[in-house]
C-alpha cells in the first residue's frame, strides 16, 4: 500500500500530512475538515483540495499540525496537503496548476523572526541616548 508523508511550515507552525489510498476523508488533528473551526482556517486548508477537484475522492489525508497560531497552522496544513497530493498522484498538471495559483502551496515559507540584539528591546529597536 502506497503512503506518502510530507511536511509544510509557516511561521512557527509545522504540519505533517499522510496521504494514502481511500475514499476522500480529510482530517486535521483527528478532526474532520467538514467541522473544522474557525471558518477562515478551514477555507485556507480547503484551497488545494478544491483546485485538485475530484482527484481528492481517491485518497485519505491525515494532517498533524502543531505550533504557531491558527492561521499559521492553516498555511502549513495547506502546503503539506498540496505537496502530498502532488507526490501521491504523480500528476505534473496538478503541480503546474498549484504553482500558477500560488507558489506557497508547494514551497514552505522560509521567513523567520529576527533574533533579539543586545543593544535594545528587540530585533530592531535600540535604547535611546539622551546626551545630558
Amino acid at each position: 500500500m502506497k503512503v506518502v508523508v510530507t511536511s509544510g511550515k509557516r511561521k512557527h507552525a509545522v504540519a505533517r500530512a499522510t496521504v494514502r489510498k481511500g475514499r476522500g476523508l480529510v482530517r486535521i488533528n483527528n478532526t474532520p475538515i467538514e467541522i473544522y473551526q474557525p471558518h477562515l482556517a478551514k477555507a485556507i486548508i480547503m484551497e488545494p483540495l478544491t483546485i485538485a477537484g475530484d482527484r481528492v475522492t481517491k485518497v485519505d489525508i491525515d494532517v498533524n499540525v502543531m505550533g504557531g497560531g491558527i492561521i499559521g497552522q492553516a498555511g502549513a496544513s495547506r502546503t503539506a496537503i498540496a505537496k502530498g497530493l502532488v507526490q501521491f498522484l504523480g500528476d505534473d498538471d496538478l503541480e503546474t496548476t498549484y504553482s500558477k495559483y500560488d507558489r506557497s502551496l508547494l514551497v514552505s515559507d522560509p521567513r523567520r523572526k529576527l533574533p533579539k540584539n543586545p543593544q535594545g528591546r528587540g530585533a530592531r529597536k535600540k535604547h535611546q541616548k539622551s546626551y545630558r
